[in-house]
């Protein structure tokens, strides 16, 4: 990850410490072909798939971060965090490499979301969603939080 990002990130996972226990898994991005052809691509997408999906534990809440899935306000997302946090359950968020999440992550996601109709590159959508999970845990601690 490059510097400008990492210390970006580095800032949230500090900041999240007093409301999760945090971990922060960074899988090796495979490298794109060079010619965009789609089965090259999707065997890209496969193999950063199993090995995201080799990390998992079944019981593991797998959320999926995908362009095209719904969006949340601040506070829906500070509500399905308080509901998962109710569940006991171990919560995962899968960023895409650069080609996005294999279709096997997304059949395996128990739920998925959408960050902006934009697309960021992966190391941007990691801020934005420490970002988002800090604001979150802030809006259910009753803290103020930035609007």
């Amino acid at each position: 990850m490059a510097a400008e990002y990492r210390d970006s990130a580095h800032e949230y996972q500090k900041r999240l410490g007093r409301y999760c226990k945090l971990q922060v898994v960074e899988l090796p991005e495979q490298r794109e072909p060079a010619q965009p052809v789609a089965a090259l691509q999707d065997a890209v997408r496969r193999k950063e798939g199993e090995a995201l999906l080799a990390r998992l534990r079944p019981e593991d809440y797998l959320i999926a971060l995908c362009i095209d899935a719904k969006q949340h306000t601040s506070e829906q997302f500070a509500g399905m965090l308080a509901a998962l946090k109710d569940t006991g359950r171990h919560v995962a968020f899968a960023i895409g490499g650069s080609l996005g999440l294999s279709e096997e992550v997304q059949a395996r996601a128990d739920a998925s979301l959408s960050l902006s109709a934009l697309t960021f590159p992966p190391q941007l959508a990691r801020i934005i969603l420490l970002e988002q999970l800090y604001r979150g845990f802030r809006i259910l601690s009753g803290e103020r939080y930035h609007k």
